[in-house]
């Protein structure tokens, strides 16, 4: 094993270059001696909202397909190559349906609705999708997150973009807010193979692909998350 080469860039597509590359991009620290999308840029630009923003360019990943965006790990937000997708959803994902994991017990209430809702409007705001599942209310936005984070962390739904919030004369007002699609809408939208894939299969490849890059160490954390 080899360690993994440090890069430092500045521009968007050096970042879509970089996702290509290592295939599993955080947004921040996660995994030793690995790179992170806030490790390889300048803080400095951060949030300054000019084309060198990388938290802009967080959203526009998922609308251009240049990569899945999503708390699918950890809790975390994290980029995922169109390559390692598949390999990755059949790790941490199911075969089976969001309707019968619930059935089984293996899925709340509030997640079978929020996917629901977004399987019917794919790209809903996420203000729109908590009004229309009743959970406005501010007693209900913890379960409201959690259920959205619920269906990321088993890749039953991604990040689609973000969406301004605007007044009635069409100008910006208040913060961005982030919509989701179904993870199947969007990999079909970008042309992104879809096959089923052997977990087990899926597993010895993502090791071997972290193997020709990664330090013990990463590799050790990087085995934790996949179960590899």
């Amino acid at each position: 094993m080899v360690e993994l080469k440090e890069y430092k860039i500045s521009s968007y597509d050096e970042a879509i270059n970089v996702i290509k590359e290592v295939g599993f991009l955080p947004l921040s620290s996660l995994i030793p001696n690995y790179p992170s999308l806030d490790s390889i840029t300048s803080k400095e630009q951060w949030h300054t909202g000019s084309e060198f923003d990388p938290w802009m360019w967080r959203a526009q990943f998922p609308v251009d397909g240049a990569a899945a965006y999503g708390k699918f790990v950890k809790k975390k937000s994290v980029l995922i190559s169109a390559d390692l997708l598949p390999i990755i959803r059949a790790i941490v994902g199911s075969k089976r349906s969001v309707k019968e994991r619930y059935q089984d017990g293996l899925v709340s209430r509030e997640a079978l609705e929020l996917f629901s809702l977004i399987c019917e409007e794919e790209g809903i705001d996420t203000r729109v999708l908590r009004v229309k599942a009743g959970m406005k209310d501010k007693e209900k936005k913890k379960a409201f997150d959690n259920a959205l984070l619920e269906l990321q962390e088993s890749m039953d739904i991604v990040v689609s973009g973000t969406k301004e919030k605007t007044n009635e004369s069409g100008e910006k007002n208040g913060w961005s807010s982030t919509s989701f699609e179904t993870m199947e809408h969007w990999a079909k939208n970008h042309a992104i193979n879809q096959s089923i894939i052997d977990p087990d299969e899926a597993k010895k490849d993502l090791r071997n692909h972290f193997a020709t890059m990664c330090s013990p160490e990463s590799m050790k954390a990087l085995g934790k998350i996949f179960n590899f």
